[in-house]
C-alpha cells in the first residue's frame, strides 16, 4: 500500500503512513523494533519489526487486554499512552502510562512472545511518558512527565529512581528539567539515553503539531540540564516533528525516529539522519554549522551491517516488507493489522462455525449506545493517503433485531450496515458525531434507511459487497465547508449486490468527512450487533475477505 523504499537506494518519508502514535524504538543485534501508544484498542502496544529501518511488520502485541475493568468499553482517547521499549540483561520491558491510572510495566524474552500481565509501578492519575534507564552501576531509574488534563500540571519532567529488576519506584520524583521557565511548554515524551559519559534527554516540546525537538544533556543524571533544539520544522511541510527515539545500527550509524501528525490519517512516522557535532546531535540535514536540522523528505537508507555486501543483500531483503492490511481469514481470527474498539470477548467471534472467513456474533448492546461505542468494531489503521478497501459479507445468518455493516470511525463517523427486522433486510446509512467534555464522549447519531429488494429477502445466501475509498484534501476544490475552505479528507461509500465493482440498482453511497478521532487517526472496520431490546436470539455475519488497495478514482 504505501512503499517508503524508492529502489534506488533511497527511502522517501513518511517510512509509515500509518497511525503509530508517540514511537520508541530499541535495536537488538541486527533486529530493531518498534512500539508505540494504542489507547483503548485492543490487543495494544504494538510491536513492529525491522532489519533496515526502512520497511516494517507487525508481529506482536504486548497487551492481549487493558489492564482496568472500565476499558470492557472504549473509552475513546484514553487508554495506553506513549510507551518506552527497552532491553536489559536479555529481558525486554515495556513501561507505558494510563494517564487516569498510573505507569505499568511489561516483560518478555522474545518481543515476538508473550508478554507478562503488567504491573502498575507507580498507581495514580497524571503520570505519562515513562522511560527506564539502566546506568553502568546498575542503579535503575525512570524518566517521566505530566498530562495536564489530569495533574493541573506539565510541561515538567521528573526523575524517579527504582528497584534495579525495574518492577518499582524506591526513590523520587525529582524534576529535572520545568519547560515552562525556559520557552519550552508542553515538554514531554523523554527518552533517556547515556553517550560519551554525558546523560541525555530526548524530548518533543510546543505542543504536538507546533513543536520541535529538545536534546538536554548532564554529567549528572540528576542534572542539572542544559539543553538545545535539535530538529524543527523550518521551512517543511513536516509539522511538529514530535516525540521519537535515538537508534544506532551494528554499522555505527544514528537515526531518529518520531511522528508527525497527518490530521485523519493520525500520527505517520520518519526517520531522520542524526549526527553528533561536540557532543550535541544533530537531527535531519543541517548546514554545516547549523546545530538544528530539519526533517529530510528523502534520503539514504540506513547503511545497517560493515560489510558492504552483507548490508545490500540485507537491503535486498527488506524491500518486499509492508504491513499487511487486506485479510482472508484462513484461520477464522483477524490479522495482526485488526484491534477491537475495546477488551475483546470471546463472545466477538465463532472459530467453531467458519468454513471460508471470519465470523462475527451479533453481541448485544442497548439501543440508545451510538454505533461508534460498540465495544465489537473490528479496526484497522489507515495504511496510506488514499486507498480502497472492500469486503464480501454473508448476511444469511442474521437474525430479527441484528445489524451489520462497515464504518469508517473517527470524531465524524459514517455506518453503512444491513438491519434486519422481522423478515425484511434493511440498507442503512448512519452519520455520528462525537464531542467530549472532560474526556468522556457524548454522541450525536443520525439514520437513514431503505428497503432491500424482496428477492434479496428469497435467497438462501445473502452476500452484500461493501467498498470504501478514500480521497485526500485538496483532490475535490470544490468540496469546501461553511467558512469558504476546503474540507479534509472524504471517504466515499457503496454496497452492492454484485461482486467488485459493478454498480447496480441496489447501489446505496454514503459521503463523508473524515475527522480524526480523540488523539487518533480515522479507522475502518467491521461490526455485528442485536438490539438487546429484542428477545430473539442473536445470529451473525461472515467476513469472506477484504482487501485494500490503490485508490486511484476520484469521486
Amino acid at each position: 500500500m504505501w512503499q517508503p523504499d524508492n529502489g534506488d537506494g533511497t527511502y522517501s518519508n513518511p517510512i509509515l503512513f500509518t497511525d503509530y502514535s508517540d514511537p520508541d524504538v530499541i535495536r537488538s543485534g541486527q533486529d530493531f523494533y518498534m512500539t508505540a501508544s494504542s489507547f483503548s484498542n485492543v490487543p495494544g502496544l504494538p510491536i513492529l519489526h525491522s532489519k533496515d529501518l526502512v520497511h516494517w511488520k507487525v508481529i506482536s502485541y504486548a497487551l492481549r487486554r487493558i489492564p482496568e475493568f472500565r476499558y470492557e468499553n472504549p473509552i475513546h482517547g484514553c487508554g495506553v499512552w506513549a510507551p518506552a521499549i527497552r532491553q536489559h540483561e536479555g529481558k525486554f520491558y515495556i513501561y507505558f502510562p494510563m494517564p487516569d491510572e498510573g505507569i505499568y510495566v511489561t516483560t518478555a524474552d522474545d518481543p515476538a512472545g508473550e508478554w507478562s500481565e503488567p504491573v502498575n509501578i507507580r498507581p495514580g492519575a497524571g503520570w505519562i511518558d515513562p522511560c527506564p534507564f539502566w546506568d553502568d552501576d546498575g542503579r535503575a531509574y525512570l524518566v517521566s512527565a505530566l498530562a495536564g488534563s489530569r495533574a493541573h500540571k506539565k510541561s515538567v519532567l521528573y526523575l524517579s529512581e527504582m528497584a534495579p529488576d525495574g518492577m518499582s519506584l524506591i526513590s523520587g520524583p525529582e524534576v529535572v528539567f520545568d519547560g515552562s521557565v525556559n520557552g519550552n511548554p508542553t515538554v514531554e515524551g523523554p527518552k533517556l539515553y547515556k553517550r560519551g559519559g554525558w546523560y541525555y534527554i530526548f524530548a518533543p516540546a510546543g505542543g504536538v503539531k507546533t513543536g520541535w525537538q529538545l536534546a538536554l544533556r548532564s554529567r549528572s543524571i540528576h542534572g542539572p540540564y542544559e539543553y538545545r533544539v535539535v530538529l524543527h520544522q523550518g521551512n517543511t511541510a513536516v509539522n511538529g516533528p514530535h516525540q521519537g527515539a535515538w537508534v544506532t545500527t551494528p554499522a555505527g550509524e544514528d537515526w531518529f525516529i518520531h511522528f508527525q501528525d497527518q490530521e485523519a490519517a493520525g500520527r505517520v512516522i520518519h526517520l531522520e539522519p542524526m549526527r553528533w557535532v561536540s557532543d550535541w546531535p544533530v537531527i535531519g540535514q543541517a548546514l554545516p554549522g547549523e546545530t538544528c536540522g530539519v526533517p529530510v523528505r528523502k534520503w539514504n537508507k540506513p547503511k545497517i551491517l560493515g560489510n558492504l555486501e552483507e548490508n545490500a543483500a540485507l537491503l535486498a531483503e527488506q524491500s518486499g516488507v509492508e504491513p499487511i492490511c487486506s485479510d482472508l481469514f484462513e484461520t477464522g481470527e483477524p490479522g495482526p493489522a485488526w484491534q477491537w474498539n475495546a477488551n475483546p470477548d470471546p463472545c466477538f467471534t465463532d472459530t467453531q462455525k467458519h468454513g471460508k472467513g471470519l465470523v462475527l456474533n451479533a453481541v448485544p448492546a442497548s439501543h440508545l449506545r451510538p454505533t461508534g461505542d460498540l465495544r465489537n468494531l473490528l479496526l484497522q489503521k489507515w495504511p496510506a493517503p488514499q486507498f480502497y478497501w472492500e469486503c464480501e459479507l454473508d448476511v444469511s445468518d442474521l437474525h430479527d433485531g441484528d445489524r451489520a455493516g462497515i464504518i469508517s470511525l473517527g470524531q465524524y463517523y459514517q455506518v453503512l450496515q444491513v438491519r434486519r427486522q422481522g423478515n425484511s433486510y434493511l440498507l442503512e446509512t448512519i452519520e455520528g458525531r462525537q464531542e467530549f467534555d472532560h474526556q468522556n464522549c457524548y454522541t450525536q447519531e443520525y439514520k437513514e434507511s431503505s428497503i432491500l429488494p424482496a428477492s434479496f429477502a428469497m435467497k438462501k445466501e445473502k452476500i452484500l459487497y461493501f467498498r470504501m475509498s478514500v480521497v485526500p484534501s485538496g483532490k475535490i476544490p470544490e468540496e469546501k465547508d461553511a467558512n469558504g475552505d476546503v474540507v479534509p479528507e472524504h471517504t466515499r461509500w457503496i454496497v452492492s449486490l454484485s461482486a467488485g465493482r459493478t454498480r447496480d440498482e441496489s447501489e446505496s453511497i454514503l459521503r463523508g468527512e473524515a475527522v480524526p478521532g480523540r488523539w487518533v487517526g480515522v479507522k475502518s472496520g467491521l461490526f455485528c450487533s442485536h438490539d438487546a431490546d429484542i428477545k430473539t436470539d442473536p445470529g451473525r455475519v461472515c467476513a469472506a475477505w477484504v482487501r485494500y488497495g490503490r485508490n486511484t478514482d476520484l469521486f
